[in-house]
């Protein structure tokens, strides 16, 4: 009787079984590590030409860097495609569709956390490279995958990578990692598809507000308690506390799309390309996305104090998240938010703070390989810069790497961007199968 081979399931059925695993760094204490030993186990099980050819490190106990041998070894630095297989955690209250951790593959959608972010780009490149080994294929270049388990927990995988490799000597030539993708409509009255590239990504501070006051019974408060004393530092803290301040990707993303939009709206796009203050007020005006691209700005996220409804709390603080514009500094943050809240008696104090990136160039080569690449998977769509407002692993090498962005090859639709952290993440697998043309591409074009 012939030995039958179950085949190799697809991309969607690959993505599923990731899904299913809940990687959530935020409740490691809770669950444990076996969920991300598990990752671990699944992808050399998934992808094992890659495991074979690809030497394999550790770093802490979240960090996975393979190692491609590329045919050139004078080649000047390597190429690092990064992703992370951690997760956010989920709302029990909240309603989805299908369950976040099941996996669910439905009319030809791949549903559940991590779809999108991160596990969706972090599965293109296995496919990608796992296809190019069957072929036999050998990159120009040295190529390294680096994946971390802790992005959502502020990264110390990713850091732990890229201080090995300053520390060997390695600088990256290129450096990808997750950020912009292909959407419609890239800004409100701009038509069209564009896959927008980060070319830098604004930093990430959180404070905490603190004050301590008199306890007592609340029968009978004194003017300004501390609850009320942080309430109005947080207050201060509105909307305009920062200026705007358009970095030059804002420009050069105003110009490409200008260029590429017709009428009296591409004539317009061009005009606030070249007018960085115009637009700066007009994208403060618009709020949201808009002028999150031109400003820092500041979000509070918790409030904590007090331990009964009747008893005056002692002290009380509220947490603020801060994300800081290309240009300026945490220093300069800080004092910024100490001169807005105007109290001596509220402590300001810094718990996490990452400086805003370098912008890399789009005039460059690396930046041409991605356009190239994408005309590969995307036919037609435009490679545009822009700045990235989250934080992501690539931070970390933006210190030493000349040439880092932020962008996953993959077709995301307004509701598919609000599912990221969110309801009903999920992603189409039409779009995986192009995300994995991508850096298939991209691979193939080093030479």
């Amino acid at each position: 009787m012939a030995d039958v081979t179950e085949p190799r399931p697809g991309i969607a059925e690959r993505l599923s079984q990731m899904i299913q695993l809940p990687t959530v760094s935020a409740e490691v204490e809770e669950r444990g590590t076996e969920p991300f030993e598990s990752f671990v186990a699944l992808i050399a099980q998934l992808y094992p030409l890659v495991h074979e050819h690809l030497a394999l490190e550790r770093h802490t106990d979240f960090g996975l860097l393979f190692h491609w041998t590329g045919r050139d070894a004078g080649a000047a630095g390597p190429v690092v495609l990064m992703a992370h297989y951690d997760v956010v955690p989920v709302d029990e209250s909240d309603a989805w569709t299908h369950p976040p951790f099941e996996g669910v593959i439905a009319d030809g959608v791949v549903y559940g956390r991590g779809a999108l972010d991160d596990k969706g780009p972090l599965i293109v490149v296995l496919e990608a490279v796992e296809n190019l080994l069957a072929d036999g294929f050998t990159p120009a270049r040295d190529v390294y995958l680096s994946f971390g388990g802790n992005e959502e927990t502020f990264g110390r995988a990713a850091e732990e990578i890229a201080r090995v490799l300053r520390d060997r000597g390695i600088i990256p030539w290129l450096v990808v990692d997750e950020g912009g993708a292909v959407v419609d409509a890239p800004l409100p009255f701009v038509p069209g598809r564009a896959a927008m590239i980060g070319v830098g990504e604004k930093g990430v501070m959180t404070l905490t507000l603190s004050a301590r006051g008199e306890g007592g019974h609340a029968s009978a408060p004194p003017a300004l308690t501390a609850v009320r004393r942080v309430a109005r530092a947080v207050d201060r803290l509105g909307p305009r506390t920062f200026r705007p301040r358009p970095s030059k990707a804002i420009g050069r993303m105003l110009s490409q799309l200008g260029a590429q939009t017709p009428g009296p709206p591409g004539h317009l796009l061009r005009l606030l390309g070249s007018a960085p203050p115009v637009t700066g007020r007009l994208f403060a005006a618009l709020g949201g996305e808009p002028a999150a691209l031109v400003r820092t700005t500041v979000a509070p996220t918790m409030q904590s104090g007090g331990t009964a409804a009747n008893v005056l709390p002692s002290q009380a603080s509220a947490t603020v998240n801060l994300r800081i514009a290309l240009g300026e500094t945490t220093q300069q943050t800080v004092l910024r938010v100490r001169r807005r809240i105007r109290d001596p008696l509220i402590t300001v104090s810094v718990e996490e703070a990452s400086e805003p990136s370098p912008e890399s160039a789009t005039d460059n080569a690396q930046f041409t390989l991605l356009a190239d690449a994408l005309a590969v998977s995307h036919p037609g769509v435009p490679a545009v810069p822009y700045v990235m407002m989250a934080a992501t692993d690539s931070r970390h090498f933006h210190r030493f790497a000349p040439a880092v962005y932020r962008f996953a090859p993959l077709e995301m639709s307004n509701a598919q961007r609000a599912s990221i952290h969110g309801v009903d993440e999920n992603v189409e697998i039409a779009a995986l199968e192009r995300g994995e043309r991508f850096h298939r591409a991209l691979l193939e074009r080093l030479g």
